[in-house]
């Protein structure tokens, strides 16, 4: 007789016990295949809107849709069985009112059955993180480079490098942690900084471009994979996927072109002959 072994998924709260614990490994993830594989090392995911630029080829993560999230946080869902599942809230759908960021927040849950959303932004944002976790959503912050804010930070630029930021950024990071988040993104600002947060707030810091000193990492998977020929220099390359498929696609290419169609012969062939 075989025995299955159910394999539980890792929690919003299985991520906040993890501060200042083993570190928490994370990365992104839009489709299925690349979501099936993540899933075999991270103890979260994040669909992030990033998948603007990366699958859609946007120049920034403003134009993306609370449909769009849905769609591949549906899909990252159906092809994992372990990971914490977090979908990212786009631009437009929390900021008009905690009524509002409520609904599209449930609508996440609900649509794509994943475990916790990400909303970007400080003590501006802390009532609504407040008012979501009082109503049952679990909920990730962000601080520091907030893509959505690009066209008002001037730009995709790290923070932090002055002194005279830091206030509030660290006054940004304690309101979200005070609300209620369970883990807080802290995105490209200088190292000490982070580690000031880090030790500040009492739910674990997730760096990306930040400082060994979070209590653990994101990075986009096309990023680290060298798929998007734009990576930021934070990012250490673990692989150039971007020249293997060109060389496979070119392969491909060549062997059409002298008629030689890929495929078993048994498939070309009529029966009986």
């Amino acid at each position: 007789m075989s025995v299955q072994v159910r394999v539980s998924r890792v929690t919003a709260q299985d991520v906040r016990r993890r501060k200042s614990g083993e570190p928490i490994v994370s990365l992104t993830a839009y489709t299925a295949p690349m979501a099936a594989l993540v899933d075999e090392v991270a103890d979260f995911i994040l669909v992030g809107d990033s998948l603007g630029m990366v699958v859609y080829g946007l120049d920034s993560t403003v134009p993306v849709t609370l449909d769009m999230m849905i769609l591949h946080g549906q899909a990252v869902m159906r092809a994992t069985r372990k990971a914490l599942i977090v979908v990212d809230m786009p631009f437009g759908s929390y900021e008009e009112s905690r009524e509002q960021a409520l609904r599209n927040a449930m609508r996440i849950l609900k649509e794509t059955g994943c475990g916790a959303v990400k909303l970007e932004g400080g003590l501006r944002m802390a009532e609504t993180v407040r008012f979501l976790v009082e109503r049952g959503v679990p909920v990730m912050g962000h601080v520091g480079l907030t893509p959505q804010a690009v066209n008002t930070l001037g730009g995709f630029k790290a923070q932090g490098r002055e002194r005279a930021e830091w206030p509030a950024i660290l006054a940004d990071a304690e309101a979200i942690s005070e609300a209620g988040a369970f883990s807080l993104v802290v995105e490209a600002v200088a190292e000490p900084l982070a580690a000031e947060i880090t030790k500040r707030v009492a739910i674990p810091t997730i760096g990306i471009g930040a400082s060994a000193a979070c209590d653990g990492q994101i990075l986009v998977l096309d990023d680290m994979l060298g798929l998007t020929g734009r990576v930021p220099k934070f990012v250490k390359s673990y692989g150039s996927l971007a020249g293997q498929v060109r060389e496979a696609v070119s392969a491909y290419a060549e062997e059409v072109k002298a008629r030689r169609f890929p495929g078993p012969e048994h498939v070309y062939a009529v029966k009986g002959e």
